[in-house]
This record gives C-alpha cells, structure tokens and sequence, in this order.
C-alpha cells in the first residue's frame, strides 16, 4: 500500500496564538506584589494540586497536575493562589474580541489559545505582521503576553508558537515546513501523548526525522488510525481547517488498576493521566464539555459517580483535573481503596441555537507569511 496524498493542500494562512502561563500571569498582574516571584494557582494545602504555574517557578520544575506538597517542595519560596476562572474568562473573551477583529474563523482550544485562518484578511499584508498587531494588541488590553506562530497549517502553527516561549513569534514557511519538523522531538507534536512519545521512543522514534523515516504501513499497524496523521506531520502536511463552529460530542476515559489504589496522591497521578487523555481527545475534536462527571471503582466493585456542571465549558486540561479531583476528594479515603477511575466532560449543548459547523476558507490566495 502506498499513500498517494503527500501533495500540500492550498495554501493557507494560519496563526496560532497561545498566553504565556495564563493563569499565573493574571494572577501576578492583578497583584503587582506577585511580580517576578514563583507563583502557583491552586490549592496549597496537603491536599491541594498546582493548576497552573508561572515561569519564575517552572525554573524549579513545578508544573501543573503536581501535588502542592511536592511543589513546595522543590520550591519552598512558592507562592499559592487560589483560581478564579471567572476572571479568566473574562480576559480570555478580550483576547477573542480582538481576534474576531482580523477573522471570524477563529477556533478557540482552550481559555488561553487559539488558532486563527487569516488566508482573506486584507487588513495588513503577511500573517507575521497580523500575528504581530494582534500580541501588541492584546498587552495594551490586557498587560498580558502572548506568544504566535505563523505558518500554512495548523500542525506547524502550534509547533511554531511554542518555539520562542515566552512573549516570541516563529514564522514557519511552507520552503522550511519538513525540515522544522525533521529537527523536533516528537514529544513536542500536537497528538503525541506521553504514553504515545514513550511508545514511540521504544522503537526508536524519537524526532520528526526519525519519524518520516517510518512507512505509512508501519505506523498504522503500530497507532491504527492515528498512524497516517504521524506518518503527514512529519512531512509538515496538515489539511484540516480552522473551525469556528463544531458539532460536539461528549467523551471520556477511565483506567482500571491491578493493584487498589489507597493513597490519595497515587490516585491523583492517575487521574491526572486520565486528563491528558481526555484533554487530548476534546483538542482534537474539538468539543468541549460543561459538565464534568468523574467515575470511581472501589475494590468491592461499588461504583459511585460525581459530577459537576460550569455555566461555560471547561476551560483548560487544569480545570477538568481540578475538578476531578475536588470530586475524588467526596469519594474518599475508603478503606476499600480503589480499582477504576474515569473522567468524562458532557453537556456539549450549544449556547446558540442557530450555532453550526463552518468549514475554514479554501481560497488559494498569494501566501505571505
């Protein structure tokens, strides 16, 4: 079997713009005393988990999904803030009116990045100075920065806008899309899990050289259907649109462990694996629920459910964790301990009635990055 489609679609223009540490960047900008110090949103007690964490303190390794104890740990000058995802929102929607201001094909993935088609925008004549309006315009809103990258698909839009973190763009071109991707660790590879990077890894995968190097036919017989999206992004080829608007549908994942679960930070790591997956999964849909429903197994095989419903969808993978874990914490400690633990976001309703899938602009313009 041989693939036939390595062909380049038409060529857009993409954007993907992504805040710097959102949530802690709100937090240090609201409190000018938090400013240039090791900032953690989340909860500081024994029990508590980091939701998010600001640069000052990734110097130190804390990241989010950490138990707070280990993260004071490894930062004992770290400050804790508790989250308030109303005021996130809040600025998040500034950001997405300025967006709209360049395109209405603008495709959120969380409260703190976006991808943007601006193909027919002829407000300024490149992507990278569109890309570039757009960060200035959002500090002088907000006081906020955000980092973009540019290039003709979404694939290498959102590799590019995490090249030169914090406050940078990357303009990718379609002459320097293969080799970009040729040089990065696959690791970095929106779709790439860690469960997938350590799969990958133990067949000797480890950048996207060493991935095109791989057949179509032996990726798909090792990761099924996700083998011909790998086997394409490692080529730098990429045709799925920028959608505004998209059917959703609920989704979810659980786990069931061999040996009962009994120690609270255990069952967070797990959970927080479940996450990954289940953020993972709601990205690449591009469906995002507002009800969080976490599901738990004890060992007796009684298997209580909890769930909880937002007035907005979840805003981020740290949200649905924090949530999860706030409704871990209604279900123990149980001397039974625990064998399954699932997580599943729901209630994909539309706030609009007349809200419905739209397809990105498919008109071959003259590309100027």
């Amino acid at each position: 079997m041989s693939d036939t489609s390595d062909e380049p679609p038409p060529l857009r223009k993409i954007i993907h713009i992504d805040m710097d540490a959102f949530f802690a960047s709100v937090e240090q900008r609201d409190n000018p005393e938090l400013r240039g110090k090791p900032v953690a949103v989340g909860g500081s007690s024994g029990r508590g988990v980091v939701a998010a964490a600001s640069y000052e303190a990734r110097k130190f390794g804390v990241k989010s999904a950490m138990p707070s104890v280990t993260a004071k740990r490894r930062c004992p000058d770290l400050i804790f803030v508790k989250s308030r995802f109303d005021v996130y929102r809040a600025v998040s929607n500034q950001i997405r009116a300025i967006f709209r201001d360049y395109t209405d094909l603008v495709e959120p993935l969380s409260l703190d990045e976006a991808y943007l088609d601006v193909t027919a925008c002829r407000k300024l004549p490149t992507a990278t100075a569109i890309a570039e309006e757009i960060r200035e315009r959002i500090r002088d809103a907000t006081g906020l920065t955000a980092s973009a990258g540019v290039s003709y698909n979404k694939f290498l839009a959102k590799l590019a806008s995490d090249q030169n973190k914090p406050d940078g763009i990357c303009v990718v071109t379609p002459k320097q899309g293969a080799a970009f991707v040729a040089a990065l660790p696959v690791r970095r590879f929106h779709g790439v899990g860690p469960k997938t990077a350590e799969k990958m890894q133990a067949l000797g995968i480890e950048t996207g050289a060493d991935l095109r190097a791989c057949s179509l036919e032996f990726l798909e017989a090792r990761f099924r259907s996700s083998g011909r999206y790998y086997y394409r992004a490692a080529r730098g080829i990429d045709d799925r649109p920028v959608r505004s608007h998209r059917i959703r549908k609920s989704l979810g994942a659980e786990r069931t462990y061999g040996d009962d679960l009994h120690d609270r930070d255990a069952m967070i790591e797990r959970l927080g694996e479940i996450a990954d997956v289940v953020w993972e999964r709601a990205q690449k849909s591009e469906s995002f629920g507002r009800t969080v429903t976490l599901k738990l197994r004890y060992a007796d095989f009684v298997t209580p459910t909890r769930a909880r419903s937002l007035p907005e969808p979840v805003a981020s993978r740290e949200e649905l964790l924090a949530i999860g874990c706030d409704l871990l914490d209604t279900l123990i400690p149980d001397p039974r301990g625990v064998r399954l633990l699932g997580l599943t976001m729901s209630g994909f309703g539309n706030a609009d009635a007349g809200e419905r899938e739209t397809d990105a602009h498919s008109a071959q313009l003259d590309f100027g990055l």
